[in-house]
């Protein structure tokens, strides 16, 4: 009876078992099924944030990877789900541009606050986050992201292509110039800089810094204020800049949901490092429903682990910051798609329409005080 007491207050509110970087809750209702997140820390400062918004109309997911620090990514987790919200009860429902609304709103917001502090943290000015978001309402799903997070759907596949029990199929765009379709399109937007785009130690990045063409933030990319100023000069970057060199433009995905459409997974490029889309989507075929986003990032960590020659135990030793090392911060959401669930399935308990699950801050300081109860 105890362990079965457990087990409930670990799917209700998390945990990372023995080990003390990784956190997860296995399931959890929305509007037309289940979902479930993990994320495992690899920085000495949790750059990865994800949440799930759920109501009886309208399920949202967002996976927000941040660099150069934490501050964008928690930016967007407090401000981008209730401007999405706010704007889709004004327009009456969710919509290509009520998702880019939002984007550019969230944008303008963190701008502002960059505005505000930077003379005293100059360093602010360089610091961003990928952003992946999924809306599911009215049995139609949108994928908007910036950056290199990934969207991955798995469905069954069509009739006389049953050589395998489910297919992969990727809804995002990865806006990074290690891909040479993004590589040729930056290249294009500026033709008269023939560095705008560097190869060096087996990595493609914009002038040299980033990888990423989209994102919100990083503003010293996109504002000449910043980048020309000396203040910022001092940390070393290659600047100033004629004009911006990254955006903050979404690609977004609109797809009328259909009866073989299984489930969506949700997650950062931490995943998509060790993980191709074909065996995460089979990864989750074929597991239990009950902690398959704690199963994916297992898979990509033991992955990692093999990489460097060593076992997962012997990585989860490693401690936050040194962690980074053998791999990123990684957050998965998997979100099951059960076509025939009554919509009032997914109410929360608590308020009776609406809930909000967010990944934590910090997973190292949330587990080390769980052990210290």
């Amino acid at each position: 009876m105890l362990e079965l007491w457990l087990r409930r207050l670990e799917m209700c509110f998390g945990g990372g078992g023995n080990d003390e970087l990784l956190w997860h809750m296995d399931l959890k209702h929305h509007a037309s099924g289940d979902y479930s997140i993990a994320v495992v820390q690899a920085n000495s400062s949790l750059e990865d944030q994800g949440q799930v918004f759920t109501s009886p109309s309208a399920t949202y997911v967002g996976v927000y990877d941040g660099h150069g620090g934490p501050e964008a990514s928690r930016f967007i987790t407090n401000h981008l789900f209730p401007l999405l919200h706010k704007f889709a009860l004004e327009e009456g429902e969710v919509s290509e541009d009520v998702i880019k609304k939002a984007f550019d709103a969230t944008e303008e917001l963190f701008l502002h606050l960059v505005k505000e502090s930077w003379r005293s943290r100059p360093q602010i000015a360089s610091v961003g986050s990928c952003c992946l978001v999924g809306a599911i309402s009215n049995n139609v799903l949108y994928v908007a992201n910036l950056g290199d997070s990934r969207a991955v759907l798995g469905r069954k596949p069509l009739e006389g292509h049953v050589n395998c029990p489910v297919v992969a199929e990727r809804l995002s765009t990865d806006h990074n110039v290690g891909v040479e379709e993004v590589r040729e399109e930056v290249k294009a937007l500026h033709p008269d800089d023939a560095h705008i785009v560097v190869y060096s130690h087996g990595v493609w990045r914009i002038k040299g810094i980033i990888q990423v063409s989209r994102s919100i933030g990083d503003f010293f990319l996109k504002k000449p204020e910043f980048n020309n100023d000396p203040l910022f000069q001092q940390f070393g970057y290659p600047v100033p800049l004629k004009r911006p060199v990254v955006t903050a433009e979404p690609s977004i995905l609109k797809r009328k949901l259909k009866p073989e459409d299984l489930f969506v997974v949700f997650a950062s490029d931490g995943l998509w490092e060790h993980l191709t889309d074909e065996v995460a989507v089979d990864i989750i075929f074929r597991s239990p429903r009950i902690g398959v986003a704690k199963r994916l990032v297992r898979a990509a960590l033991e992955e990692a682990a093999r990489k460097r020659e060593m076992s997962y135990e012997d990585l989860k030793k490693k401690e936050k910051g040194v962690r980074r090392y053998y791999h990123d911060d990684i957050i998965v959401i998997v979100i099951y798609l059960d076509h025939s669930r009554d919509p009032l399935y997914g109410r929360s308990e608590d308020d009776g329409s609406y809930s909000c699950t967010s990944a934590p801050v910090d997973i190292f300081s949330l587990n080390a005080g769980e052990a210290d109860l």
